[in-house]
C-alpha cells in the first residue's frame, strides 16, 4: 500500500494543501465535475422514477484514469471537495468511479472544511466521515428538474419563436422579474408634489433648512403650485420661533458579516463587480495565492454561505487585531451575536478572512488589484462586525411660523466605532426612499446650532420646490440578488448563474448598469407566464427551493421532490404544444399601406423583435 489519496476540484487547492499536509498524501484534482448527464440526449428515465443517467464529461477520462489509478494501491481515499451539495456530488461521482463499495476499492471517506487553512484540514483529517446522500439526492433533484425543463421546453421555444432559445427553471422566474418591473416603469403615473424650504440661521452657526411639516394643525399636502404658493403666503413675514428642541443619543449597530448574497451585492455596490466576476474571485482567494514567502494561502472561508456564524478562534483573533490597531473602546464587551435569516441552511460560517490579523495592506502587493479589493472589502466587513456601536447626538427641532409647523434634523458622530472601518451602501431604492413626501431630505442631515424653545430664527430664504414621484427602479446586480434572496429564489450557490444566465440568453441586458428587458426577452416571457402559470409563479419556484432543502435535510425523497414539480409542469406542456402561438407565422394587421404594392402593412416577429412588414410579401 501507497500513501493515502486527496480528491480536490481544483489544481489551485492542489498547491495550497500540498504546502502543509506531509508526503504521505498525495493530492490531486478532478478539475470539476466528472460526470453529468449526457448533453445530446434528455438522461432521465422519466418511467423509472426520474432514474438519471450520467456519463463521463469529455474531457475528464484522463483526470478519472489517473485517480483509479492512483486509489487502487491507495490506503484510504479523503474525498476533499467543496462543501456544498455539489461539492458532495462531485465526491460521490468520483467514489463511484474507483468503485465505491466493492471488495477491491479502498476505504473511501468524505471530509470537508470551511476554510484551507492547517489547522482546519488537519482536523478534517482526524475525524473523516462519509459521503452525506442527502445532500448528494439534493444536487440530484435539482439537476434533474432543470434538465427535464430545458430539454422538454426548448425545442416548443425553438419551434413556436426561434431556434436556439433556452427556458430554465429558475432563470425563467427572474426573467419575469425584470419584465414585471419594466411594465410597472411603464405603466408608473408620475404624480407631482410640493414642499416649501426655509433657509434659516439661529445665534451661532451653521445656516440651516428646515421643511414645512404641517400647516393650520394638519399634515402639510401640497399637490400643485398653488396649493405650495397659499402655503408660502400663510408664514410669509410671520416670526419663525423654536417651538421645541428634542435631543438623544443614538446607537448604530454593526453590519452583520457577509454572506454570499450580500458580498454579492456589496460588492457591485462598492466596486461594480458583476455576481459571477465577484465569485470567481472569491473562489480563488478561498482556493489559495501565493503570498511571498507565505507560499500559497487560503486567504478566505468559504464563499457560498447563507450562516452568519462565526468560529471562535476567528472572533478572538479579530478582537485582537481591534484593540491593537483601534484601541479597547472600540471593542464591545462581548462579540457581537448575529442571528441568521429564516430558512438559512446555515452550514457554514460567514464570509471572512482566514486569519483578521492579515491585512489587506499586508497582501495587496500579491494579489491582482480587483482581487486585493475584494478581500479588503471582506476584511472590513469582517473586523466591523465585531467592532462597538457608532454613537450619535441626535436633534430635532419644531419651529412655528404662523399656521406653519416647520422641522429640521440635524445628527453628529460622537464616536465612530465600527464606521471607523466600513459603512454600508445603499440602494437606489432606499435612496429614494429618503425623497418621498414623508421625509424630502435632500440634502444629508448635518449639525444643527445650539437653539432652546423661543429663539426667534433669521429666515434668510423661503422658498416653494417641485418634485415628482418616481417608478421603482429597475434591478442592479446588486438588487435583484437582494430579491431573489428575499422571495426564496435559487440559493447562495446559484445566484450568480442566474444573473449571468438571463443576459447569455438574450432575454435581459444591463444599460448604465441596470437590468433591460430584450424584445426577446418580453415576448418568451409572456409565452411562458401564459402556458405555464404555475412553472412560472415565484411561490411555486420558492417552495420547489424549499423542497430541495428539505431533501438536502433528508425530510424528502428526491424522486418526490421531482415529481411534485413534473406534474404539473409535464400537464403545462402538453397543453402549449397545441395551444402556443406560432410566433414565427403570427402576424399584426395594420391600417398602413405598403408603399410598393399597397397591400396591407403587418407586424410580424423577427430576431431582433417587432417589425413591420407587408402581407404581400
Amino acid at each position: 500500500m501507497s500513501s493515502s489519496v486527496i480528491i480536490v476540484e481544483s489544481p489551485a487547492k492542489v498547491k495550497t494543501l500540498r504546502k502543509f499536509l506531509s508526503k504521505e498524501y498525495e493530492i490531486l484534482a478532478s478539475v470539476g465535475h466528472v460526470r453529468d448527464l449526457p448533453k445530446k440526449t434528455l438522461g432521465v428515465d422519466v418511467e423509472k422514477g426520474f432514474e438519471p443517467q450520467y456519463e463521463t464529461i469529455k474531457g475528464k477520462k484522463d483526470a478519472l484514469a489517473k485517480i483509479r489509478q492512483t486509489a487502487k494501491t491507495a490506503k484510504a481515499v479523503f474525498l476533499a471537495t467543496d462543501p456544498d451539495r455539489e461539492g458532495e456530488a462531485i465526491a460521490w461521482h468520483v467514489a463511484e468511479e474507483i468503485g465505491n463499495g466493492s471488495k477491491k476499492a479502498p476505504a473511501i471517506y468524505r471530509i470537508t472544511f470551511n476554510e484551507i487553512t492547517k489547522r482546519a484540514v488537519t482536523d478534517a483529517l482526524k475525524t473523516p466521515g462519509r459521503i452525506d446522500m442527502s445532500l448528494v439526492d439534493a444536487q440530484q433533484a435539482r439537476r434533474v428538474m432543470d434538465r427535464l425543463m430545458g430539454y422538454q421546453l426548448s425545442p416548443l421555444l425553438w419551434e413556436k419563436v426561434r431556434r436556439g432559445l433556452s427556458a430554465g427553471r429558475v432563470q425563467s422566474v427572474a426573467v419575469r422579474l425584470v419584465c414585471e418591473r419594466e411594465r410597472e416603469i411603464n405603466e408608473f403615473k408620475q404624480e407631482e408634489f410640493w414642499s416649501i424650504t426655509a433657509g434659516l440661521e439661529a445665534g451661532t452657526p451653521p445656516p440651516f433648512e428646515a421643511k414645512l411639516a404641517r400647516l393650520d394643525g394638519k399634515k402639510a399636502s401640497l399637490p400643485d403650485q398653488a396649493a405650495a404658493e397659499a402655503a408660502l403666503r400663510a408664514v410669509e413675514g410671520k416670526p419663525f420661533r423654536v417651538a421645541s428642541v428634542a435631543r438623544k443619543e443614538k446607537r448604530r449597530n454593526p453590519v452583520p458579516p457577509f454572506i454570499t448574497s450580500t458580498l454579492q451585492q456589496e460588492a457591485a455596490r462598492k466596486l461594480g463587480f458583476t455576481a459571477k466576476k465577484t465569485m470567481m474571485l472569491a473562489q480563488r482567494l478561498y482556493e489559495g495565492m501565493e503570498i511571498g514567502s507565505e507560499g500559497s494561502v487560503g486567504l478566505i472561508t468559504y464563499m457560498r454561505t447563507d450562516s452568519f456564524r462565526i468560529a471562535k478562534e476567528a472572533q478572538d483573533e479579530a478582537r485582537d487585531a481591534i484593540r491593537t490597531r483601534f484601541g479597547p473602546e472600540y471593542l464591545p464587551a462581548a462579540p457581537p451575536v448575529y442571528a441568521s435569516k429564516k430558512g438559512a441552511q446555515d452550514a457554514h460560517e460567514a464570509v471572512r478572512p482566514t486569519s483578521p490579523s492579515r491585512t489587506p495592506d499586508a497582501v495587496k502587493d500579491f494579489l491582482e488589484r480587483d482581487m486585493a479589493r475584494l478581500y479588503r472589502l471582506i476584511w472590513e466587513r469582517f473586523i466591523a462586525s465585531q467592532m462597538s456601536p457608532a454613537l450619535m447626538d441626535a436633534t430635532s427641532v419644531e419651529i412655528e411660523a404662523g399656521p406653519g409647523l416647520f422641522k429640521a434634523t440635524g445628527s453628529v458622530i460622537t464616536f465612530p466605532g465600527f464606521l471607523k472601518v466600513y459603512a454600508e451602501g445603499r440602494d437606489e431604492e432606499e435612496k429614494k426612499n429618503s425623497e418621498e413626501p414623508e421625509a424630502q431630505a435632500e440634502e444629508r442631515e448635518g449639525v444643527l446650532p445650539a437653539m432652546k424653545a423661543g429663539d426667534v430664527l433669521s429666515l434668510k430664504s423661503l422658498a416653494p420646490r417641485q418634485h415628482f414621484t418616481q417608478p421603482p427602479p429597475r434591478y442592479t446586480e446588486a438588487t435583484l440578488v437582494k430579491a431573489l434572496e428575499e422571495k426564496g429564489i435559487g440559493r447562495p450557490s446559484t445566484y450568480a448563474a442566474i444573473l449571468s444566465t438571463i443576459q447569455d440568453r438574450k432575454y435581459a441586458e444591463k444599460i448604465e448598469k441596470k437590468f433591460h428587458p430584450t424584445p426577446l426577452g418580453l415576448l418568451v416571457n409572456d409565452l411562458l407566464v401564459a402556458h405555464f402559470p404555475t412553472i412560472l409563479d415565484v411561490a411555486f419556484t420558492a417552495r420547489m427551493e424549499e423542497e430541495l432543502d428539505r431533501v438536502e435535510e433528508g425530510n424528502l425523497p428526491w424522486r418526490q421532490a421531482v415529481g411534485d414539480f413534473y406534474a404539473p409542469f409535464s400537464e403545462s406542456l402538453a397543453q402549449a404544444k397545441v395551444e402556443m402561438r406560432n410566433v414565427k407565422t403570427h402576424e399584426i394587421p395594420t391600417e398602413l399601406v405598403c408603399d410598393k404594392c399597397g397591400g396591407k402593412m403587418v407586424i410580424r416577429w423577427g430576431k431582433n423583435g417587432e417589425f413591420l412588414a407587408c402581407s404581400a410579401y
